[in-house]
């Protein structure tokens, strides 16, 4: 059985990986490994824990950096650590990050986190369990959370 490893932190104001966890299971049969950690900086250790030593075939590390400038310069360190961590596992780990600025007001920002946390949901399902239908995204402008901006026409 395949494993799924579900990475969520506590800084996030919505339980992304409970959405998260809730999609993998509405769609498919996997074994989930679920971490919760403080911030997004911690996500990629955890991601590689949860590969490394947990025997996840795939990760969904989700969080919320903040609207301050400060924020985004961890995001982006965050960003870079998830890659590495990738590379270091040879194992895709799906960065799901919302920023608190996303979103005009809380209700938006919550719309867009539980919604961004469920298609990416679907993401790893699909990379997981059936590749071939991100095959037929190819090109077609999905977006996570707002609505697909669609394909050019040329």
């Amino acid at each position: 059985m395949k494993t799924i490893g579900v990475v969520d932190t506590t800084f996030a104001r919505f339980n992304m990986g409970r959405a998260a966890v809730d999609e993998i299971q509405q769609n498919v049969s996997a074994k989930i490994k679920r971490m919760t950690v403080p911030g997004v900086k911690d996500l990629p250790v955890a991601s590689k824990k949860l590969i490394e030593e947990e025997g996840c075939d795939i990760v969904i590390a989700l969080g919320m950096p903040g609207a301050k400038e400060q924020d985004k310069i961890c995001a982006h360190e965050a960003s870079t650590g998830i890659i590495q961590a990738q590379l270091m596992t040879n194992t895709h780990i799906i960065e799901v990050f919302v920023h608190e600025d996303e979103g005009k007001d809380e209700k938006e920002l919550a719309f867009l986190m539980e919604m961004r946390s469920r298609e990416h949901a679907l993401n790893v399902v699909n990379m997981l369990f059936h590749p071939e239908k991100l095959v037929k995204q190819a090109g077609t402008g999905q977006r996570q959370g707002f609505e697909d901006v669609g394909t050019l026409r040329h």
